[in-house]
C-alpha cells in the first residue's frame, strides 16, 4: 500500500473526491466513526443513524469492490488515523477537502493532503472569483450566471419559458382536500438494525442509507412530486410533512447522489413533458443556485462569520424548541414535533416559523444555530452557518440578505393551515389571544426601528409600524408574551 485515503462521512461517493482515482492495489481506505461526532453534542438520533449507517454501507460497498477498508471507532478522527498509521506504517494520508473550517484545520495540522472537493458544481476558487467582483451578494445574480455557465434551461443566453424565475407562480397556499404524494419508505437491513440498536432507537423507514435507496428517492420525486413541486413549494400543509418536496438534501449532503444526477433527472422529465416549467425551474434554482451559493458563501465569508450578532440578540434558546408539548402555538408545536420525529421539515417551516420565532424574540444566534445543527438530518456546518446567521436571524447586518425575514401571523395564516383551531388569533396584535407572531413581529420592528430606518427595503414595514394606534398596548402584550415564552408557557 502506498497511501491511505480518508473518507469523511459526507464524502460517500466513489466517483468524486479522493476516491475518484483510487487504486485497489495501492490505496488503503479508512472511515472513522468518532466518539466526538456521536456524543459530543445533543445530536438527533435520526441524524446519527443516517450518517453512521450510510457510512457503514458505503464501507461494505468498497470492500465488495475489492478495496482494503478499515471502518474504525475512535475518540476523534485524528486518533483513528493515528491508529491506522501504527498498523500500516506512516503512509501519506489523502482526503478530499473537508466541508468545514474546523475539520480542514484539524486534518491539515495532522498532515493530511487534500485533493479538490468536487462535490459541488462550483469550486471554491471559482466562487471566490465571482464573490470578489460583487458589490452585494445577491443570490439571483449568481443563479443566472450559473444557468448560463452550465447551459441549463437557457438557449442563446435567454431563459427557458421567457423568464429567469417563476417565484410569483410558486407561492400558492395549500389547497383544500389535496392529494399529496405518499412519501417513499426505505426498508432496513442488518447494518441499519445494528446501528439503531447501538444508538438505542427503533429504526424508522424515512431515510435511505444506501446509494440505491437515494436513487430510488430521486426516482420517486421525479415521478410523484416534481410536477407540482413549484406551485406549492412555499406552502405548509399540516396533513402532509413531505408534500411535493424531493427529500434529497441529506443524500446530496453526504454525496450518495450528486447534484448533476438530480439536475439530469429533472431535465429529462421536463423534456418528456412530465413536469411544468415552474416546478423544473424551482428545483433547478434550489440545486444549482441556492445550494451552491450557500456553500460558496460559507467559505468566502470566513470562519468568524458564525459568531456575528449584529442585532445584539441575547435571549436564551426558548424552551419550546426543546419541549413543544406545552405550547399552544399550533404552528410551532407541530413543526418542532415534526423535527423531533424525522429530523426534517422543509424550508418554509424552517425559515418562517422556527427561524422567524428566533428572530423576533431576539434569540441568541449561536444558540439557535447550535440547535438547528443538532436537530436536522441535512444540517452540515456549511449549510447552517450562512442560512442561520445570514438568512434566518439577520445576525450579519445584511451581508447575505438585504432585509430580515420577519413576519407576523398573517403570513402563517395565508401559507399554512395551522391557524385553524389554534388558540391564538393571527389578525390581532395586542389582545390577550393575539397570535404571538403578530404581536412580536411589530414589537421586533419597534425595538429595531432605528437600525432598520437605514434600510430602504424596510420602509413599507416601518410605515405600517408608524400607523399603529395601539402601539403602547402592543408593547405591554409583547413583554408578557416574551416572559411566557421564556417560561415555556406559550
Amino acid at each position: 500500500m502506498n497511501r491511505i485515503i480518508y473518507v469523511a462521512f459526507d464524502h460517500l461517493s466513489r466517483a468524486k473526491g479522493a476516491l475518484a482515482g483510487a487504486n485497489k492495489a495501492s490505496d488503503f481506505i479508512v472511515l472513522v466513526e468518532s466518539k466526538r461526532m456521536t456524543t459530543g453534542r445533543n445530536w438527533h438520533k435520526e441524524r446519527l443513524f443516517f450518517l453512521i449507517s450510510s457510512a457503514r454501507h458505503f464501507a461494505k460497498q468498497l470492500e465488495a469492490e475489492g478495496f482494503e477498508v478499515r471502518y474504525l471507532k475512535a475518540e476523534t478522527t485524528v486518533s483513528g488515523l493515528e491508529q491506522v498509521q501504527k498498523e500500516f506504517g506512516a503512509l501519506p494520508i489523502v482526503s478530499a477537502e473537508p466541508s468545514s473550517f474546523v475539520q480542514s484545520r484539524t486534518l491539515a495540522e495532522f498532515g493530511v493532503e487534500f485533493v479538490k472537493n468536487d462535490f459541488f458544481l462550483t469550486s471554491r476558487a471559482d466562487f471566490q472569483l465571482w464573490a470578489e467582483r460583487q458589490k452585494t451578494f445577491v443570490m439571483e445574480n449568481f443563479y443566472r450566471a450559473q444557468r448560463v455557465r452550465l447551459s441549463i434551461l437557457v438557449s442563446n443566453g435567454e431563459p427557458e419559458g421567457g423568464q429567469w424565475n417563476f417565484d410569483e407562480a410558486n407561492r400558492l397556499p395549500p389547497p383544500k382536500n389535496h392529494s399529496w404524494p405518499e412519501p417513499l419508505e426505505h426498508m432496513r437491513d442488518e447494518i441499519d438494525l445494528q446501528v439503531a440498536e447501538e444508538l438505542g432507537m427503533t429504526a424508522t423507514t424515512t431515510w435511505a442509507t444506501t446509494r440505491d435507496g437515494a436513487l430510488k428517492q430521486l426516482e420517486h420525486f421525479i415521478e410523484n412530486g416534481l410536477d407540482e413541486f413549484g406551485p406549492y413549494e412555499d406552502a405548509v400543509a399540516g396533513e402532509s410533512w413531505a408534500m411535493n418536496h424531493s427529500l434529497l438534501s441529506p443524500y446530496l449532503n453526504n454525496a450518495l447522489i450528486s447534484p448533476e444526477e438530480v439536475i439530469d433527472a429533472v431535465l429529462k422529465a421536463y423534456a418528456k413533458g412530465n413536469a411544468r416549467i415552474e416546478s423544473v425551474e424551482a428545483i433547478v434554482r434550489q440545486i444549482i443556485g441556492w445550494r451552491e451559493y450557500i456553500n460558496g458563501m460559507y467559505w468566502f465569508l470566513g470562519e468568524d462569520y458564525r459568531e456575528l450578532n449584529s442585532l445584539e440578540a441575547n435571549r436564551k434558546l426558548l424552551p419550546v424548541f426543546t419541549n413543544p408539548s406545552n405550547s399552544k402555538m399550533n404552528c410551532v408545536k407541530s413543526v418542532v414535533e415534526d423535527v423531533d420525529k424525522r429530523a426534517w421539515t422543509h424550508h418554509i417551516p424552517r425559515l418562517m416559523i422556527l427561524s422567524n420565532l428566533a428572530l423576533i424574540t431576539s434569540t441568541n444566534p449561536q444558540q439557535f444555530l447550535d440547535w438547528m445543527r443538532e436537530r436536522f438530518i441535512d444540517a452540515t456546518e456549511w449549510v447552517m452557518v450562512p442560512n442561520v446567521i445570514g438568512m434566518a436571524v439577520h445576525a450579519d447586518n445584511g451581508v447575505l440578505m438585504t432585509k430580515p425575514y420577519a413576519a407576523g401571523g398573517a403570513y402563517i395564516s395565508r401559507m399554512t393551515n395551522y391557524c385553524k383551531g389554534c388558540a391564538y388569533d393571527p389578525k390581532t396584535r395586542s389582545a390577550e389571544d393575539s397570535c404571538p407572531f403578530t404581536t412580536l413581529y411589530w414589537d421586533f420592528l419597534d425595538r429595531h426601528r432605528e437600525t432598520f430606518s437605514k434600510n430602504h427595503r424596510m420602509s413599507q414595514q416601518l410605515g405600517g409600524l408608524n400607523r399603529l394606534s395601539d402601539l403602547p398596548e402592543l408593547r405591554i402584550r409583547a413583554k408578557k408574551v416574551l416572559e411566557k415564552l421564556d417560561a415555556g408557557q406559550i
